[in-house]
């Protein structure tokens, strides 16, 4: 494939390495259907249980995470090279402290001393392609080397096992993990082209609510999650069957490939008919399409990782192949898509 893309007369900038931690024991869907009520939200296709999904424990952090997550990047590339990276970004789906981030906290675990660290929290879904899009821009513009991507998602375990929460019809979809990135600037395995997209009118459409007039932060009865309406379900599975598919084929264009000629599809997870229907909209079977929805449900911003991870050990991406991440957040305010020359290491 002749990728003209005038992106990559800039330094170019690869995805090198991934890896990625699931915490403790699959649980069964079993789990939650002692607790589950009649409930009409349960029939809609948005919350269709998977097989099975991790929990993090009440006391393992989202630094904790992290920290299970990179040690195969350690054993592949050495302490020294993860001691010296340049840029650290990590997305945490629930912080641990709401008043920090957990960056600082990463780089004093890991050894790290980066000039650059963010907390990103508005890519969601599509956080792991927002961060590639923030760490190449700031490699293609600075000295800065390498750079350590890392997407937390742990409100499985601490929000929907509640006691009120449990019975939702949503409760057993999310499942908890972290997946990790290692970037560096060469052209080993070159991130093609990125693209990201923020959509302001749509990001009052996701609550937070405790089911009553309190705050998150007061003291008082109920437990909080994100709430759902049928109509505002319905505008996000609109949205996300768009979103998707518009900024793949943006990437496509760019680098001068067909969607149906990409060689694997990676997107988030939030549930089987948006696999399907994605990549139906970009006209590739699904075997080309993989997920890990089944055996850890929606993981969030750390889907895309843990997933590129899992088809890596397992030897299914070849070196060489073009792989297209893609994903969109909350109710569609953000969405990004990336696609890369595979070469990672395993």
């Amino acid at each position: 494939m002749d990728f003209t893309d005038p992106a990559l007369r800039t330094p170019p900038v690869s995805l090198v390495d991934v890896a990625s931690y699931l915490p403790g024991d699959p649980v069964g869907t079993e789990y939650f259907t002692q607790f589950s009520r009649s409930d009409r939200m349960a029939k809609n296709v948005m919350f269709r249980a998977p097989k099975g999904r991790h929990h993090v424990s009440r006391d393992e952090t989202a630094v904790d995470m992290v920290e299970r997550a990179v040690a195969p990047l350690v054993e592949r590339h050495g302490r020294e090279e993860l001691s010296n990276i340049d840029i650290l970004i990590t997305h945490t789906q629930l912080p641990d402290n709401p008043v920090m981030g957990s960056g600082p906290e990463v780089a004093r675990r890991l050894g790290m001393k980066p000039r650059w660290v963010f907390d990103l929290h508005n890519g969601g879904c599509a956080a792991f392609v927002h961060a590639m899009w923030l760490a190449r821009t700031i490699m293609q513009t600075t000295d800065a080397r390498t750079a350590l991507i890392a997407c937390s998602q742990n409100c499985a375990g601490p929000v929907f096992t509640q006691p009120d929460i449990r019975k939702l019809a949503q409760a057993p979809v999310p499942g908890d993990g972290c997946g990790v990135g290692l970037l560096v600037k060469n052209n080993s395995a070159p991130i093609l082209d990125i693209e990201c997209r923020t959509y302001p009118e749509f990001a009052g459409d996701m609550d937070f609510s405790t089911g009553s007039e309190r705050k998150y932060w007061e003291p008082g009865e109920g437990q909080g999650c994100v709430s759902f309406s049928e109509s505002k379900v319905a505008k996000v599975f609109s949205r996300g069957n768009r979103l998707v598919p518009e900024v793949a084929q943006a990437v496509c264009k760019r680098i001068g490939v067909k969607s149906s000629d990409i060689d694997t599809l990676v997107t988030n997870q939030p549930n089987r008919l948006f696999l399907r229907n994605w990549h139906d909209a970009l006209e590739l079977p699904a075997e080309r399409h993989p997920d890990t929805f089944d055996h850890c449900g929606n993981l969030f911003a750390a889907g895309i990782p843990v997933t590129l991870d899992a088809e890596n050990r397992a030897g299914r991406l070849a070196e060489g192949s073009v792989v297209l991440m893609a994903a969109f957040a909350h109710a569609g305010d953000f969405a990004g898509a990336a696609a890369v020359r595979w070469g990672a290491a395993r």
